[in-house]
């Protein structure tokens, strides 16, 4: 479904800015990443542009409590999970020019100014913040060589954070009239105790928006129920907008929004609007039989996720491994089986806590990437438990590591086997350890720099499970970690069993480990991020292996 490179020369480049009114999380996200999708059916080239308003200079630093996953690109820039959806919705790998906060922003600014860059003359917040985000809009349309370049801007209107990402709005509306849009997302309330739908939130978002001087073009209506016809209108009056330019977005599986925007002729009014030449109608086929077969199908896998990030304050935190979970449903729906996701904090199985008897019911288990000491003994408990019961197990990073550990405690009968990441002291029985070369860094504190991240490629043994998944001895995976198995007990786990099917090309680092089917049905842990390459149309092989023998074991 990708969209048709422009042939034409010099053309004008559209550039459609998504903001946000009322409330956060509402969606935004996803509403940029399906306008991409019915404008990429469409047959035009489109990318996408986060932009975070925080002092972080990426989101590695960020607690995912409270901001969510963080979403690695391929050329290792820690962001926010919005770009995952935007790779996933529109197939394509993004670079880091397409991910801004205030804090790279502002970082770069300084160091022009440093380097006299701007030549002695006053730098400003205002227009030298704006300027650079221009800047770097204009170098991510260029880069992708985009017909549409999309920019969802973080927070909400009104909001002292993103001031000035909508002044650089404003100014790049000021200097070309023609070429740059704006979608407004807003909420729509409906009181229980009224019972009615209420656009005055939205009313006032779009003044709070005028005030700074920017019109939306089109607002998309979010709410728990469909927009009636009535409040379309009512909406358009108020917010100076074209009644066909109301789009209706009631809750849904996000996979049904761009076919929903497309119903709603979105599409139609934006091409219209941003007097884009696009092919007569949107082909989303292939769209259209992914969302088919994902409410289709027949028998079920239910699947626990083991994390430690599940509860933020008394609520459910799901966000935090989102790509984990869309993995699988993508996975699941590709073998025809409704995934039954159940998540469970590893916290509650330390020693002394719930029974692990709790994990029959499930037929597969996935330990997903995490950081600290909190939770993994509670982590090894189950790996070890799932092991034996040969339920089907799939670990990720941490998963992976702690999966090593359990197995070299328990089965190559080195009781006292660690991590460093939980005893940084004791090297002697750290089979899981820092890189050499990140160590001096992390004895000077310098915890921004130490991880191996992005895409790396690594080799595949024969007669593996990798190797069957892939289909290939080559491959390429993200990674986001710092922490290695250690070259020094690779003889002693592979001597008690355990199979590195995937290694570095230099065989220097264990990237893949499993056990053999003599041993266990499936029981595979892998050192890199394989969900950050999963997509709707195009689910990862491992994620598929998995939820394969999770199915064969119902």
């Amino acid at each position: 479904m990708a969209g048709k490179k422009s042939t034409k020369k010099n053309r004008s480049r559209k550039y459609l800015f998504v903001t946000g009114g009322v409330m956060s999380g509402i969606g935004k996200g996803v509403a940029a990443s399906s306008i991409g999708a019915i404008l990429e059916a469409r047959g035009l080239k489109v990318t996408a542009i986060k932009i975070d308003p925080y002092i972080n200079v990426d989101a590695g630093t960020m607690n995912p409590t409270e901001h969510g996953e963080v979403f690695v690109l391929d050329d290792g820039y820690e962001t926010d999970q919005d770009m995952g959806n935007y790779e996933r919705f529109l197939n394509v790998t993004l670079p880091s020019i397409n991910y801004m906060t205030t804090g790279v922003v502002y970082q770069e600014v300084i160091r022009r100014e440093r380097n006299l860059e701007y030549k002695g003359k006053n730098v400003q917040v205002v227009p030298d913040i704006p300027l650079e985000i221009i800047r770097r809009i204009e170098t991510a349309a260029e880069t992708a060589n985009a017909d549409v370049t999309i920019i969802e801007v973080g927070g909400t209107v009104g909001e002292y954070e993103n001031i000035l990402f909508i002044e650089a709005l404003r100014m790049m509306k000021t200097k070309m009239p023609e070429d740059v849009f704006t979608v407004m997302v807003s909420y729509l309330p409906v009181p229980g105790h009224l019972g009615e739908m209420k656009t005055k939130p939205t009313q006032h978002a779009s003044r709070t928006l005028n005030s700074v001087g920017v019109q939306a073009d089109i607002i998309i209506a979010r709410g728990e129920v469909a927009l009636d016809q009535k409040r379309k209108e009512k909406i358009a009056i108020f917010c100076n907008v074209q009644p066909k330019h109301v789009i209706s977005a009631p809750d849904a599986n996000i996979y049904d929004v761009p076919l929903n925007f497309v119903r709603d002729e979105l599409d139609d009014s934006l091409c219209e609007l941003m007097g884009l030449k696009c092919n007569p109608k949107a082909d989303l086929s292939e769209w259209k039989r992914f969302v088919t077969k994902s409410k289709n199908t027949k028998g079920e896998v239910k699947i626990a996720v083991v994390g430690k990030y599940f509860k933020s304050g008394d609520f459910l935190l799901s966000d935090v491994y989102i790509s984990v979970l869309e993995a699988i449903k993508f996975s699941a729906y590709k073998l025809g089986v409704k995934p039954v996701i159940e998540y469970v904090s590893s916290r509650d199985f330390e020693k002394g806590g719930a029974d692990l008897s709790f994990f029959k019911k499930f037929d597969g288990v996935l330990v997903p990437g995490g950081f600290g000491t909190t939770g993994i003994e509670g982590k090894i408990r189950v790996i070890e438990y799932v092991r034996k019961h040969k339920i089907p197990y799939f670990g990720i990073c941490y998963g992976m590591q702690l999966a090593a550990v359990e197995f070299a405690r328990n089965v190559a009968k080195m009781k006292d086997a660690s991590t460093a990441e939980i005893t940084p002291k004791a090297h002697e029985r750290n089979i899981i350890d820092v890189m050499l070369d990140q160590k001096e860094k992390l004895e000077q504190g310098d915890y921004g720099g130490t991880m191996r991240l992005g895409a790396y490629p690594a080799k595949l043994k024969k007669g593996t499970h990798a190797i069957k998944a892939y289909g290939s001895e080559k491959i390429s995976e993200r990674h986001r970690h710092r922490y290695e198995v250690n070259p020094e007990f690779i003889p002693l786990l592979e001597e008690a069993g355990m199979i590195f099917s995937g290694t570095s090309p230099d065989g220097r680092l264990m990237e893949i480990a499993e056990l053999p089917k003599k041993m266990h049905p499936f029981f595979v842990g892998v050192q890199f991020h394989p969900e950050f390459l999963a997509r709707p149309l195009d689910p990862h092989p491992l994620f598929t292996a998995f939820i394969k023998a999770a199915k064969d074991k119902k």
